[in-house]
């Protein structure tokens, strides 16, 4: 964060100081505690559990030098009426004090994450980058995001999430974009938004807020995102799997569940080999691509990059090497898309080791009033590509369309503690996959089956 004064900072979000007003703020915001710095900022926020106005002290004692907060509380503090918009004005403030700065906000119904830690890989090749660790991709996220940039920052990658109409909007009036990247419109909070016209609307508020000097960046694997084009009137790059893509992979080929390819752009073509398990990152990557080569990086540089990222966020597509099984731990979050491409990965990782392949699914949220006929979907799609086990916990409407000769066995289970239990029918060659939305808690499940098959391989000893 740059370096600003107490009283500077009650100026710039309207609110009222107690306390010393030449105290300096040099760190970043936190709303834990435990994580403030000598310097650092710390949110009071008011939870549905904790309100931080509990935790002043302990922020102060951790070396935090300013608080905002509602209400008078110890230490030197700014009295806001809304901590979360008073953040907001201060990242747009300190966003303000960064012109050299490129800004890249990326949203989609899929791989925003994803996306963001290989351009981070990409970027910090070229320059200082900052980009979140987390998912921190809401009002406060964003703002969060933005203060730990300064002076010598190049690059600031910024993940943008939606609930509401308006909420993309929002964002993008704190952090100025440069670049817009819209991945793709998907089904992801289809319950929020009724449609997937509606989604597109509210993802398309990224690139309307460029201006005529912004970049716009397009995926090209849905008719909703590629239509945004008409939007933007300054520059557009596309990028997917098509010839006329200006950023597309050629000659795609998966081995031991990563993809291989070719990366084509205006400036030539290089081979990429990604450490990122499932053939879905290749439009992570081509998006990831596709900002580094309109920010002007050379193409050897981005297939260098991309060929060595890892993700930095947990509980996606994790691999665990067990003895006698691989585990996939991809707990994270579920959407339709995102489970189709989990299942087809599970699936090249069973053909390649010649064991069955066993999907342990959880309900995917906010799916709406179609989520019945989605979660159906699902279910019937691991029949027709062969998975050789459907195990769903706590959501019996997986359970596939009957016909045809699928072979696939359907296990329809109540709990993550029956699911651990039934994991021992898992045999040795055998590959797991285990995926719901986050509020599931399906890394417990994930924990749990790979406790039980290590009790299992000492018994066998």
């Amino acid at each position: 964060m740059i370096p600003l004064s107490a009283l500077e900072i009650s100026e710039i979000v309207n609110g009222k100081l107690h306390g010393e007003s030449n105290v300096i703020v040099s760190m970043p915001a936190v709303f834990d505690s435990r994580e403030a710095k000598q310097g650092s900022l710390f949110l009071a926020l008011v939870g549905d559990n904790q309100d931080g106005h509990d935790y002043v002290d302990a922020a102060l004692s951790n070396g935090a030098v300013l608080t905002f907060a509602t209400r008078t509380v110890k230490g030197n503090h700014v009295v806001v009426s809304d901590v979360i918009e008073a953040v907001s004005l201060l990242a747009q403030y300190v966003r303000s004090q960064l012109s050299t700065m490129k800004v890249i906000g990326i949203t989609g119904s899929q791989g925003k994450t994803s996306t963001k830690d290989l351009l981070r890989s990409i970027c910090s090749t070229s320059g200082r980058t900052v980009a979140p660790v987390a998912s921190f991709n809401n009002e406060l996220g964003v703002p969060l995001t933005l203060l730990q940039c300064d002076e010598k920052t190049q690059y600031c990658i910024i993940e943008m999430g939606a609930r509401h109409k308006g909420d993309i909007a929002k964002l993008c009036s704190v952090v100025k974009p440069d670049i817009g990247v819209v991945l793709r419109v998907g089904n992801a909070h289809i319950g929020e938004f009724g449609s997937q016209e509606a989604i597109a609307q509210t993802k398309s508020e990224l690139i309307q807020s460029l201006d005529k000097d912004g970049i716009a960046i397009l995926g090209s694997y849905d008719k909703f995102t590629i239509a945004m084009k008409s939007l933007h009137k300054g520059k557009t790059f596309t990028f997917g799997e098509n010839q006329n893509d200006d950023v597309r992979a050629a000659d795609i080929e998966i081995r031991e569940g990563r993809a291989h390819f070719d990366l084509v752009t205006p400036q030539g073509r290089d081979a990429v080999g990604l450490r990122l398990i499932g053939v879905h990152h290749v439009s992570n990557a081509l998006a990831a691509a596709a900002v580094a080569t309109a920010l002007g990086i050379a193409i050897e540089v981005i297939a260098g990059a991309l060929s060595t990222a890892e993700i930095a966020s947990k509980w996606r597509m994790e691999l665990h090497e067990l003895d006698g099984i691989m585990l996939i731990n991809d707990s994270y979050n579920a959407n339709p898309e995102s489970m189709t491409a989990a299942l087809r990965t599970l699936l090249l990782f069973a053909q390649e080791r010649g064991g069955e392949s066993w999907a342990f699914i959880g309900k995917m949220h906010e799916l709406g009033e179609s989520s019945a006929s989605h979660h159906r979907d699902i279910g019937t799609l691991a029949q027709e590509i062969g998975i050789d086990h459907c195990v769903a916990i706590a959501t019996p409407e997986y359970a596939p369309v009957s016909g045809g000769d699928a072979s696939m066995a359907f296990h329809n289970l109540g709990t993550i503690e029956e699911a651990i239990k039934f994991s021992s029918h898992i045999n040795k060659g055998d590959v797991v996959l285990v995926k719901a939305s986050r509020a599931e808690h399906f890394e417990l499940l994930s924990d749990g089956i790979e406790k039980a098959w290590k009790e299992r391989a000492g018994e066998n000893e």
